[in-house]
Order: structure tokens, then C-alpha cells, then sequence
């Protein structure tokens, strides 16, 4: 018998694309909000802004934003690992530690996200493994969109409420 653990999870998506497309689209700020974010800002460890088309380094602390959602809901992190080709690691806010990795398997490449230290909340609407894995699942599929057909998925409208692409 399978016991669902609340403090991790992990997706995987095949995507049809080179490795590095993939890796850059996680570690260069211009082609996160392509796909993911409304605005990606890193700070370098000398305290400057990383200029949006260089890929971020370890010790980089980050500011991001959504779109659907206002300048006040952020997220706040820092990037604890990277290979350089396939694998980051960074801290998600309070929602613990992402990990990416990218493998190759069946002739295909598969992005694999893990979360985990994820705490525990006994009240339901505070529960950051369902609403983290719901996130990651469709910014995943957006990510699959836009390398593969070019397609933002994203509600960038900010009258629109309460809709799962936002």
C-alpha cells in the first residue's frame, strides 16, 4: 500500500526540445516570464540586478510575480545549486526546496520538478502540496507549449478571476 507523503511531490512532462532550451528556459530570467512569471528579478551576491538575458548563478536571491495575481503576491528565493546543464536546485519561499532536473530516457527528454520540505497544514486552503503541484503541473504544460508550438497558455488578462491559467 502506497502512503502519499504531504511534504513532497515530483512531475515529470516529455518535452520535445534540446536540453539546454529546457535549462535555460529555469535559469535565465527573460525566459522565465516567457513561460512562467510576469516579472523573474534576481539580485547577484554583490547586491547588483542580473541583467534579465544572463543565466542566474548560485548564491542569486529572487523576487518573482505572477501573472492574475498582484505586485503584492510574491515569491521569494535563492538558487542553491546548478550544474550548468541539467540540474537546479533552489529554495521555493515557505514551500521548501525545487529541484530540476532534466534526463533522457526512451529517446526523449524528460523534465522532472521534485518539491519537497514542504510543511503541513491542517487547515485545507493552506495546503501548499496541493496548490504547488496544481501550479507546477500547469506552468509545466505551458513550458511544453511554448518550446514545442510557441503557445503561452498563460490568463494574462487581469479581470479574469479565479482561472486555472493564471
Amino acid at each position: 500500500m502506497h502512503t502519499q507523503s504531504w511534504s513532497r511531490f515530483t512531475r515529470r512532462i516529455a518535452i520535445e526540445a534540446a536540453p539546454k532550451a529546457i535549462y535555460d528556459a529555469f535559469i535565465i530570467p527573460a525566459q522565465l516570464e516567457k513561460w512562467f512569471l510576469r516579472q523573474a528579478r534576481f539580485i547577484q551576491q554583490d547586491g547588483q540586478q542580473r541583467k534579465p538575458h544572463l543565466p542566474v548563478q548560485i548564491g542569486d536571491t529572487y523576487l518573482w510575480r505572477w501573472y492574475g495575481h498582484p505586485d503584492e503576491i510574491t515569491e521569494q528565493g535563492t538558487i542553491l545549486e546548478m550544474n550548468g546543464k541539467d540540474r537546479l536546485r533552489f529554495s521555493f519561499g515557505k514551500a521548501g526546496i525545487v529541484t530540476i532536473q532534466i534526463r533522457h530516457e526512451q529517446g526523449k527528454y524528460i523534465l522532472e520538478l521534485t518539491q519537497e520540505e514542504i510543511p503541513f497544514h491542517e487547515q485545507p486552503e493552506h495546503n501548499l502540496h496541493l496548490d504547488c503541484s496544481n501550479g507546477w503541473t500547469f506552468y509545466m504544460t505551458n513550458l511544453k507549449s511554448i518550446l514545442e508550438g510557441g503557445i503561452d497558455l498563460r490568463n494574462k488578462d487581469e479581470q479574469l478571476k479565479e482561472v486555472i491559467n493564471a
